[in-house]
């Protein structure tokens, strides 16, 4: 079942908070899977909106799930990635500028199973949201 939209951005909002009041100590990681802080430019508004998401490192590129817990449509934060590629990613206290892109083809395969086996309960999103989740490549730069 997808979450429910109210309660995700409450407890977006309070993770974030907690995230950046604790330099990361709070909130960096959840059941084990590492956390980052995505801040991506509003498509509409031109405003920061800063998202928590489990994030899976693949070299220098972190990588993560376009999966909106479930829901059949896309998350904002990759639709304001879609207009506007660049954005900015905190790891812990660390803020560095990137540059988003969907992974495609065996780039993307390959992701995905490693996304899978870090958190299983991605492969239940996809088939709830009825929808070929994306893949996100976030790239230094």
């Amino acid at each position: 079942m997808p979450v429910n939209p109210t309660v995700r951005k409450f407890f977006s909002r309070a993770h974030t908070f907690a995230y950046r009041a604790t330099g990361g100590k709070l909130g960096s990681s959840m059941r084990g899977v590492p956390i980052v802080l995505l801040t991506t430019t509003g498509r509409s508004s031109g405003r920061p909106r800063t998202t928590p998401l489990q994030s899976i490192e693949d070299g220098e590129n972190t990588i993560v799930i376009a999966s909106n817990g479930g829901h059949r449509v896309d998350p904002e934060w990759w639709l304001n990635l879609k207009r506007d590629p660049e954005a900015t990613l905190r790891i812990g206290r660390r803020d560095q500028r990137i540059h988003a892109e969907e992974a495609v083809g065996d780039e993307r395969e390959r992701l995905w199973t490693k996304a899978l086996k870090q958190f299983p309960g991605y492969a239940s999103y996809e088939k709830t949201a009825e929808r070929q989740l994306p893949v996100v490549i976030l790239r230094p730069g």
